[in-house]
């Protein structure tokens, strides 16, 4: 679409309702991967979008897998679901208690963390499960500033605050649905009321938002996170270091992240329109992107792949009708691009790239 805006989005996609089951069933699939592996792809877990999509959809690992990214990608997508179906019950207030639950599911337990100083001296501290923070968090930005967050005396009354506003501004219906999500995201990272997993929180609440009011549910893709984090940093720059003032933050002081996070919203709607509406033998969809081959070849390759799992490069040659070098350029280059998996031990390749019909 030319000129895409976020009216436009909406626009096309409420045009679509209501959705087949099957379509319904494939946005739903499509989303729990994409979600799960960018919002702790952001936070530096190790899982390939192939591992996370076995994982979730079979409950499998495969290859070498990192055990502490393993339980917390499947930690993420319970507390997705949790918070899908809370979404749904739209005559039930937000609370701080539904939060702190999510955070609690979201760690699973309380854990130690160790750490060297400068001196060459350990010293380590325990983060808590679904409790607020302890000790007085803040970051470093890529631009060297240390940067503040609400201390652990100031925490409880500003989420307080926070929930409160939210459930009276929903109420009052004084702004969009995605005005809302982009308000609380922004306030809620300022507070950063936990000693560890606030931006997956944030996340997860931006999409809590937007559910309970009829929008599809969107990804923060992990290709784009210095995007994402220059947005709230131009933000920050608006409304200056003081964490109650971020807490309390208009619309106006944050418009560099509402701006992105406008364009994110469009974006990732529109793509979802776009998943239901393109149905071609060559288009294919990884990770949020349309990937439209513009050689036939790669899309039977992909189909020889799903149907004979354990394929050989031979019987590729036999069934294009192309040359050895050809296959192995072919398969070379969606390897490359992580679109599919070799399985050495099974002999097998695993597909992972989404056909759209």
């Amino acid at each position: 679409m030319r000129y895409l805006t976020l009216e436009k989005a909406i626009e096309a996609w409420r045009k679509l309702q209501p959705l087949t089951e099957n379509d319904q069933q494939k946005l739903s699939r499509r989303f729990t991967i994409d979600f799960n592996y960018n919002s702790n792809h952001i936070e530096g877990n190790t899982l390939t979008y192939g591992q996370t999509e076995i994982l979730l959809l079979f409950g499998k690992v495969i290859g070498e897998a990192n055990v502490k990214d393993v339980q917390d990608m499947t930690a993420s997508n319970v507390t997705l679901r949790m918070m899908s179906e809370e979404a749904l019950i739209k005559e039930t207030p937000l609370t701080v208690n539904f939060i702190r639950t999510l955070h609690h599911t979201l760690l699973r337990e309380d854990y130690t963390v160790y750490k060297q100083l400068r001196n060459g001296q350990q010293t380590s501290y325990v983060i808590h499960a679904g409790q607020y923070k302890t000790r007085p968090n803040s970051v470093i930005t890529r631009y060297g500033d240390r940067f503040e967050y609400a201390s652990p005396e100031e925490t409880p009354a500003l989420m307080t605050d926070l929930v409160d506003w939210y459930n009276q501004a929903e109420k009052e219906g004084k702004y969009s649905p995605v005005e809302l999500a982009a308000l609380f995201h922004y306030r809620y990272i300022r507070i950063h009321p936990f000693e560890d997993g606030n931006g997956r929180i944030a996340r997860l609440m931006v999409n809590y938002i937007l559910s309970r009011h009829g929008l599809p549910m969107i990804v923060v893709r992990s290709r784009k996170k210095q995007d994402y984090l220059e947005a709230l940093h131009q933000a920050d720059l608006n409304v200056g270091p003081i964490p109650s003032d971020g807490a309390h933050a208009t619309l106006n002081e944050i418009a560099p992240f509402m701006r992105y996070f406008q364009e994110l919203v469009a974006n990732e709607i529109y793509n979802d329109y776009l998943f239901v509406t393109r149905r071609d033998e060559n288009v294919w969809w990884y990770d949020g992107q349309l990937i439209d081959f513009r050689t036939p070849n790669y899309a039977k390759l992909l189909r020889l792949m799903q149907s004979s799992p354990r394929l050989t490069l031979d019987d590729m040659k036999d069934e294009l009708g192309i040359s050895m070098t050809a296959v192995r350029k072919l398969v070379n280059q969606l390897i490359e691009k992580n679109y599919v998996e070799k399985n050495d031990k099974e002999c097998s390749w695993r597909v992972i790239i989404t056909p759209s019909v």
